[in-house]
C-alpha cells in the first residue's frame, strides 16, 4: 500500500519538476558539468517519468502483475535522473532520490501475492 501511494505522489511531483521545466527555463540554474541538458529537454525527461510513476501507482494500488515491476523500474530511473539533476535542484533532487529509494526499497521488499511461504 505505501509504495502504491508513493508512486501516485511521486509521479505528480515530477510532473511537476517537468512542467516547471517546460514553461520556466530559468527557474533552474545550469551548471556546466558532463550531463548538462537543455532545461526544456529536462522537463520533458521528468513529465514522462512521471506520467510513468503515476500509472504504476495506480497498477500497484490496483494489484496489478505488471504495477510491482514497472514501479521497481521507474523509481529507479527516476533515482538515476535526480541525481544526474542534483546541480540544477540539490534539495529537492536529494528528497526525491530518498522518497524514490524508499519505494524501490520497499518493492523489492514486498513479497509476490502468488509467492508461496518458506515457513
Amino acid at each position: 500500500m505505501f509504495a502504491g501511494v508513493a508512486l501516485t505522489v511521486s509521479g505528480p511531483l515530477s510532473i511537476l519538476q517537468g512542467v516547471t521545466g517546460i514553461a520556466s527555463d530559468t527557474m533552474f540554474s545550469p551548471p556546466h558539468y558532463a550531463y548538462r541538458f537543455d532545461l526544456t529537454s529536462w522537463g520533458w525527461i521528468h513529465l514522462v517519468i512521471g506520467v510513468g510513476l503515476f500509472i504504476a501507482g495506480i497498477g500497484v494500488l490496483l494489484h496489478k502483475a505488471w504495477g510491482r515491476g514497472a514501479g521497481i523500474a521507474l523509481a529507479g530511473i527516476s533515482v538515476v535522473t535526480q541525481f544526474m539533476f542534483v546541480p540544477y535542484y540539490p534539495v529537492w533532487s536529494i528528497i526525491m532520490m530518498v522518497f524514490d529509494l524508499l519505494i524501490l526499497w520497499t518493492l523489492a521488499r514486498t513479497a509476490h501475492p502468488g509467492a508461496r511461504s518458506a515457513h
